[in-house]
């Protein structure tokens, strides 16, 4: 069974109310990501410490430390140890100091930005494979895991709708690849819809044999010949007839780790708090 929670910042970037909106609504999984006015890897000494007794005072546990790290950017735009790339590295850094910190289990990376990959094979590996762009992505992020590994920490990718890794599967694949034990998977069903990965179905398979380190839970209406994505509440969306099936399939495959309610939506005439009550009770209903 999964612990809930939420990435805080989805229902306020003043971070005590967050926590205090979670307690109310019985959540003690904190996803850290943006605090005040500070991105997690931005953040001073002193405002960590004060984050730090704050989940104390609330009783929370931080589920994972979730910068943007490696995003937007392509793949052949930087180098191993170049300005932009050693940015980065640093970044993660201070996420992952902040992790052993506060107690959090993972750090999410993100997988640069979306390229295109396609392997192939019987004669389409001479006229329609574009495999470039995953073979640097490998040759980038392999300091980055052994970086995890000399820190003792466990790293999650995120599949996102404009990265890399836009599947459980291309994750999985990304972690035999690189031959890691320091980096799984943060599914992000909602994302996956971009690239037909049927979220109730086959996603999960794939993540049989401890591939699963996170999960994030919304809910969106896709249109993707027209290139566009709409935010709604939890069970109103594309997400809605696979929410059940998804719960069913995490508990038949074991997984027992955290999953975050990213409250992305926000309603006409309210912000993202108002998105979080609107989704939070289906949410609970589902996956506790």
């Amino acid at each position: 069974m999964a612990k809930l929670g939420v990435i805080t910042d989805g229902i306020s970037t003043d971070f005590e109310h967050a926590l205090k909106v979670m307690s109310d609504n019985g959540l003690d999984q904190a996803e850290l990501q943006y605090l005040w006015d500070k991105e997690v890897g931005d953040m001073s000494k002193s405002a960590i410490d004060k984050a730090e007794k704050l989940l104390k005072k609330y009783n929370m546990e931080v589920s994972c430390i979730s910068r943007h790290n490696f995003a937007g950017i392509g793949v052949h735009e930087v180098s191993i140890g170049d300005s932009t790339y050693n940015h980065h590295m640093e970044k993660l850094k201070e996420c992952i100091d902040m992790a052993h910190k506060l107690g959090s289990p993972l750090v999410r990376i993100m997988s640069f930005r979306k390229e295109m990959v396609l392997f192939g094979e019987h004669g389409a590996e001479k006229w329609n494979v574009s495999d470039g762009a995953w073979s640097k992505l490998v040759e980038l992020l392999t300091p980055v895991v052994q970086l995890a590994k000399e820190s003792d920490i466990m790293l999650v990718v995120e599949t996102g709708n404009n990265a890399m890794i836009t599947s459980c599967y291309l994750g999985k694949k990304l972690i035999d690849d690189l031959g890691t034990k320091h980096l799984k998977v943060l599914w992000d069903p909602a994302n996956a819809l971009y690239c037909g990965e049927n979220p109730s179905e086959d996603a999960l398979d794939s993540m049989r044999g401890g591939y699963l380190g996170h999960v994030h839970m919304k809910d969106v209406e896709v249109t993707i010949h027209q290139a566009t994505i709409k935010c709604v509440a939890l069970g109103e969306g594309q997400m809605a007839p696979h929410l059940q099936k998804i719960a069913d399939r995490l508990n038949e495959i074991g997984y027992d780790g955290a999953m975050s309610l990213e409250s992305v939506f926000r309603p006409s005439e309210g912000d993202f708090e108002d998105g979080f009550r609107e989704s939070i009770s289906t949410f609970k209903k589902l996956y506790a």
